[in-house]
């Protein structure tokens, strides 16, 4: 089975709007398998039209590299990880309850999340941050 890791919503904004991020995706796109719950992809394209409002970006231009990510990143519906909510919800319950979708993605597929957000600490889930996720992406 290939190495895989689930991004938070978060990540997929990088994505969009950063540099470091598309470079890390682009690079291990063939070995590594990319996953993020349906949800954090609504919540990524809700911020994209935001944030590009406040920066004078065209949101139409933002929310194509969006869908470009989009087709390296699997969008995981929510009817496959409905079954680990109350788990999910469980282990995030202190922190941010609404992350759930993201902790049940990592245990439906027993697999890191990549993350900025310190939220997911203390989960019982390995998590990654972009200045140290090639240390398990190369690995």
């Amino acid at each position: 089975m290939a190495k895989g890791i689930v991004l938070d919503a978060n990540i997929l904004l990088r994505a969009v709007f950063g540099q470091r991020v598309p470079q890390i995706l682009s690079l291990y796109a063939d070995g590594v398998s990319f996953y993020s719950p349906d949800v954090c992809l609504a919540d990524a394209r809700e911020y994209t039209v935001k944030l590009c409002a406040r920066r004078g970006l065209d949101p139409l231009q933002a929310l194509a590299v969006l869908d470009g990510i989009a087709g390296i990143v699997e969008i995981v519906d929510r009817s496959l990880y409905e079954d680990y909510e109350q788990l999910a919800r469980e282990r995030i319950q202190i922190r941010d309850p609404e992350d759930w979708p993201i902790v049940a993605v990592a245990l439906l597929l027993d697999i890191p999340i990549w993350t900025e957000d310190r939220d997911f600490f203390g989960a019982g889930i390995p998590t990654w941050t972009t200045d140290r996720v090639e240390l398990y992406l190369r690995d």
